[in-house]
């Protein structure tokens, strides 16, 4: 047995050009896939579900945050309904849509997600994975 979590991630950040807005934006939208905050300090807060592992936060080095082409960060959900509710909240909220929910088939028979944009432009995704639909070629990596 390993000492490790079974992620091979400690914590990814995110910025935002309006903290109070885009906190209230995650505050509700990761509500629904059952994260709460873990931490806060001043322009920066965690959230988690165990431990701080989303952190969105004004650039340390005072310059304006930007948004990266190609660069996504995907949440996990326990289920179809969850991958529903975040992105209704996200929509809610003042996300753009990327993908509605659904089946993408080029990921593989398991997988049901969504894409919003948030409201600094960063791709957010929920995803489900029914693992009972997993065949051969299963691959989480195609996406």
């Amino acid at each position: 047995m390993s000492d490790f979590p079974p992620s091979c991630l400690s914590h990814i950040s995110i910025g935002t050009n309006d903290y109070p807005r885009a906190k209230a934006f995650y505050d509700a939208v990761l509500a629904t896939l059952g994260c709460r905050q873990i931490m806060e300090h001043p322009g920066a807060v965690a959230y988690g579900r165990e431990f701080p592992e989303f952190w969105l936060q004004t650039p340390i080095d005072g310059r304006p945050a930007s948004v990266g082409n190609g660069t996504h960060f995907g949440f996990m959900a326990s289920s179809r309904e969850q991958v529903d509710a975040f992105y209704r909240a996200a929509i809610a909220a003042g996300a753009s849509d990327d993908g509605a929910p659904g089946p993408r088939p080029l990921y593989g028979e398991p997988y049901y997600g969504c894409f919003v944009r948030d409201l600094d432009g960063h791709k957010i995704e929920a995803s489900f994975w029914d693992m009972a639909l997993a065949g051969s070629g299963f691959d989480t990596h195609s996406h």
